[in-house]
């Protein structure tokens, strides 16, 4: 059990590394624009999945797509613009105020549920959700100082669509969804061709954009949905954080690009919140393990 629990976080910790890269991939961009980039992204990234779950479902594959129904379609939709958000949350911001808005999505899914669903919550994660609001207040301030509230608003289009999908994935959740990630590729390559002027890159570019849709979203989303079947989900948010940290130090020791004091309070007030937010989480799931396991062995 160890060894799948150690290997799970491995899973999520590496996944994190690679999905940190967005911000100094994006900022070496030479000359395209962000539907170029979004267009070859989105269809690396499918190109990506379909493989991995061709390799996986072989002749099933068809069926592997039937199955997400109607709902895995409304969460390609949902991904496929989040995605659009996050490339434009990172070009039209810093990229520590971009993935610190984005790392707080475990407490705004929270939040939802407990608005929407009427799921359970500790007084704990309330007051986790407020001060996390407080952090995020900052940094749309620094926003509105700096000129760059676009990037921050995009930066919560992306948490409004993490939401949405998790939500949309709860309700199928005897289902693999990995087919409906499979066309959020598909959904962001599309729309962005609809807005692309020409589809001619340099060769520079191209493989940025490329190795953003197969290696840092392809193979760090697929790290995570593997790593889901092993350590629980509000570990998996916990060590998922490896990429708001890393992000912004990427940027800091390649490009230069140093946050202000602002973002950096109001990134520190957002990382302490979801930190201790996911440890309380871990704390009451493994109560609830322990008591059903309890339970079992009395019966």
């Amino acid at each position: 059990m160890e060894r799948r629990y150690g290997y799970g976080v491995l899973l999520v910790v590496i996944g994190g590394v690679f999905l940190s890269s967005s911000g100094i991939l994006l900022r070496n961009i030479e000359e395209a624009s962000g539907w170029q980039i979004l267009f070859y992204r989105g269809i690396a990234f499918s190109l990506t999945l379909f493989l991995l779950l061709f390799l996986r479902y072989r002749r099933g594959i068809g069926s592997a797509f039937r199955a997400i129904g109607r709902p895995g379609l409304w969460a390609a939709l949902v991904l496929g613009l989040g995605s659009i958000c996050y490339i434009y949350a990172i070009l039209l911001t810093t990229v520590a105020n971009a993935l610190f808005i984005i790392g707080a999505a475990p407490l705004a899914t929270a939040f939802v549920a407990w608005l929407v669903l009427g799921e359970r919550t500790t007084s704990f994660g309330v007051i986790a959700m407020l001060v996390s609001l407080s952090g995020i207040g900052l940094m749309f301030a620094d926003g509105l100082i700096e000129g760059r509230w676009a990037g921050n608003v995009a930066a919560l289009g992306v948490v409004a669509s993490f939401v949405i999908f998790l939500l949309i994935v709860r309700g199928k959740r005897g289902v693999d969804m990995l087919p409906a990630t499979c066309l959020g590729g598909i959904v962001m390559g599309g729309v962005a061709g609809l807005f692309v002027e020409s589809f001619v890159i340099s060769n520079h570019d191209l493989v940025i954009a490329i190795t953003m849709g197969c290696l840092q979203f392809g193979i760090g989303f697929w790290c995570f949905t593997v790593a889901s079947r092993y350590i629980m989900a509000s570990e998996v948010a916990l060590f998922s954080l490896t990429e708001s940290i890393l992000g912004p130090i990427w940027v800091w020791i390649g490009v230069g690009e140093k946050p202000s004091w602002l973002t950096l309070i109001g990134s520190a007030v957002v990382l302490v919140s979801v930190v201790a937010y996911c440890i309380d989480g871990i704390r009451n799931e493994r109560r609830l393990l322990s008591r059903i396991s309890h339970h079992h062995s009395s019966q």
